[in-house]
């Protein structure tokens, strides 16, 4: 995984924690679920970039 695809992962990590507190805050449940989903396809991003890396070692 390319360092700057971790960093966006981990980037859209953040924005989802963020997002559902201020949902967690205000009560908007709409806000705290897309921060919730946001985290999720943070998480997604990581799992694909790690099994692309397992794929890349078993390669070379």
């Amino acid at each position: 995984m390319s360092t700057e695809d971790r960093m966006k992962a981990t980037a859209k990590n953040i924005e989802g924690k963020a997002q559902e507190a201020i949902g967690e805050i205000t009560g908007d449940p709409e806000d705290k679920a897309e921060g919730q989903a946001k985290q999720t396809e943070a998480q997604v991003r990581h799992s694909v970039e790690n099994v692309k890396e397992k794929v890349k070692k078993k390669i070379d």
